[in-house]
C-alpha cells in the first residue's frame, strides 16, 4: 500500500480509501466488520462514511469495526444532507453542523473526527456561517481537518477566500467524482487544487460499477446493485447509464484485453497514477471484490495505455475550444 500527504497538510493517508456508504444496507453488519478488517490487514488507513449513508447505520458499523484500531486510521465522515424530518435538518447551517457531529461522533463512537466533510454545497447557507462553525469546532478538538465534495472549482476558490481573509481553518481536500467516464475535474477543478495544495479523494472510481463490464445495456441492471438499490439506483442510472459510456467502456475493455489488464484493476490504477489524486474511494461490498481493487496498487500504467485512455476520454469528450486560456 502506498501513502500520500494529504494536500499540503503532514497527514498521510492511503492510496485507496474504502468507503462504506453500503454498510448497513447492501452489506450487513458482519460482513461488512471482515471488509474492514482485511483492509487495515492490507495497510488501508483510510475510511470514509457519512450521516446520511444507511439512516446512520454505516456510522454505527464503521464505528465499532474500527474501535481497536482508532488511534491509527484516518476516519472521515460528512455533513449536510438530510437525517430527519425538520426544516432544519438538512444543509450547512450552524445549526445543522453542530447536530450533526454530535450525532456522527456518538454513533461513530469517538470523540473526534479526522476529516469532516461538507456533503455538498448549500445554496442557502453563507459560507461563512458554514466555516466558522467548522472553525470552531476544529478549536474545540472535535475535528482534526475539514473539506468539501461536490464543489465547483469556484466555489472550493470562495470557501478558501473566505477562510483566508477570516483567519478560519480552511478546506484541506475535496472529494468529487472520477473516473475514466467523468473527467471534467480536470479543466478548472484539478489545477486549482495543485496550485492551493488541496488533496484530491475521488469517488465513484468504477462509475458505480459500469467499469466493472459486466453490463449489458440491452438488459436491466441486476438486483441488489448500485443501479437499482432504493433511493439511489436512478441518481445512478441517470449518472451514467448512457450509451456513450457503454460504448466507452467496450473501447476500454479492448484497450485493457490489449495489454493484458483486468478492466476494474486498469480503471483504478489508471486513477492512482495521476498525481494530483491522493487517495481513490472504492466501495467495496465484498472481500473478493476488496481484493481485485488492492492488486491495483501493484500497476504501473505505460504511457501508451494513458494516452488510448485519453483518446476515449475525447470521443465522449470532444475537444472544443475553452474559454480560459
Amino acid at each position: 500500500m502506498q501513502y500520500k500527504y494529504l494536500g499540503k497538510t503532514g497527514l498521510k493517508v492511503s492510496s485507496l480509501c474504502l468507503g462504506t456508504m453500503t454498510y448497513g444496507n447492501q452489506v450487513n453488519k458482519e460482513e461488512a466488520t471482515n471488509i474492514i478488517a482485511r483492509a487495515l490487514e492490507a495497510g488501508i488507513n483510510f475510511f470514509d462514511t457519512a450521516d446520511a449513508y444507511a439512516d446512520g447505520n454505516s456510522e454505527e458499523i464503521v464505528g465499532k469495526a474500527l474501535k481497536k484500531e482508532r488511534q491509527s486510521v484516518i476516519l472521515a465522515t460528512k455533513v449536510a444532507s438530510r437525517t430527519g424530518s425538520g426544516v432544519n435538518d438538512i444543509g450547512l447551517s450552524r445549526q445543522h453542523i453542530i447536530k450533526g457531529i454530535e450525532d456522527s461522533l456518538r454513533r461513530l463512537a469517538t470523540d473526534y473526527i479526522d476529516i469532516y466533510y461538507v456533503h455538498w454545497p448549500d445554496y442557502n447557507t453563507p459560507i461563512e456561517e458554514t466555516l466558522q462553525t467548522l472553525n470552531d469546532l476544529v478549536h474545540q478538538g472535535k475535528i482534526r481537518y475539514i473539506g468539501c465534495s461536490n464543489f465547483r472549482a469556484w466555489q472550493l476558490c470562495k470557501a478558501l477566500w473566505v477562510s483566508d481573509i477570516n483567519k478560519l481553518t480552511s478546506f484541506t481536500c475535496i472529494q468529487p467524482p472520477y473516473n475514466l467516464l467523468t473527467r471534467d475535474i480536470e479543466y478548472e477543478l484539478l489545477p486549482l487544487c495543485v496550485s492551493e495544495g488541496i488533496g484530491v479523494c475521488v469517488y465513484n472510481p468504477l462509475a458505480a460499477g459500469l467499469l466493472t463490464g459486466k453490463y449489458d445495456p440491452d438488459k436491466p441492471p441486476t438486483e441488489g446493485t448500485r443501479f437499482n438499490i432504493e433511493g439511489m439506483g436512478s441518481l445512478y442510472r441517470e449518472r451514467y447509464w448512457s450509451n456513450a459510456n457503454f460504448q466507452a467502456v467496450s473501447n476500454l475493455k479492448e484497450i485493457a484485453r490489449k495489454y493484458d489488464r483486468n478492466l476494474i484493476q486498469f480503471a483504478l490504477a489508471w486513477i492512482l497514477s495521476n498525481d494530483t489524486i491522493t487517495s481513490a474511494i472504492c466501495g467495496t461490498t465484498s472481500l473478493n471484490q476488496l481484493e481485485e481493487n488492492l492488486r491495483a496498487t501493484e500497476l504501473k500504467l505505460s504511457e501508451e495505455e494513458l494516452i488510448e485512455c485519453d483518446n476515449v476520454w475525447q470521443q465522449l469528450r470532444p475537444l472544443r475550444f475553452f474559454y480560459g486560456r
